[in-house]
């Protein structure tokens, strides 16, 4: 896939819209039933998000995208990830084998959904979010998981200015 989220049925980027800019169309482009990824991109890029995957290689067990149905081949290197990233304050995870890998390569407790929990990492303290995951199978309507991600967007992006053109 080109990009993260791809699918138009996912609610990752109308929940950006709403915690961004009270609007769950924001970036979704109706008319071609897909998202405006040059307006994603540009805004991730402003606010200093950076978005990757907690494996590089994973085998489909069965036919579904559903976690549990997933084999991890061959997880991300996470620590050097962080390390190529030494402004990252903050990490979120929005499913649970993420939130496996991660919290297991790390060795740190489980957050709780909507949570955090902090750690250290190369003398630098980290927070570790558990948010909802944003795929429609996901049993949560899309304005609460928003309301989850609120609090996040609050403290870490809605800060820092947004300067986008559509």
């Amino acid at each position: 896939m080109d990009f993260f989220y791809p699918n138009y049925i996912n609610d990752m980027w109308r929940i950006f819209g709403i915690c961004l800019h009270g609007d769950k169309d924001r970036y979704v482009d109706e008319e071609h039933h897909t998202f405006k990824f040059q307006d994603i991109v540009a805004m991730l890029q402003e606010r200093g998000v950076g978005l990757y995957d907690t494996a590089v290689a994973v085998r489909r067990t069965t036919g579904t995208a559903s976690d549990k149905d997933l084999e991890v081949v061959e997880p991300t290197d996470l620590s050097a990830l962080l390390h190529q990233a030494p402004e990252c304050e903050a990490l979120v995870t929005t499913g649970q084998k993420a939130t496996d890998l991660f919290t297991a390569h790390f060795g740190i407790p489980q957050p709780k959904m909507g949570e955090s929990v902090g750690f250290s990492f190369e003398q630098r303290k980290i927070r570790l979010y558990r948010m909802p995951s944003s795929s429609r199978a996901y049993p949560m309507r899309l304005e609460r998981k928003a309301a989850y991600y609120q609090p996040l967007f609050d403290r870490y992006l809605i800060s820092k200015p947004t300067t986008i053109q559509t």
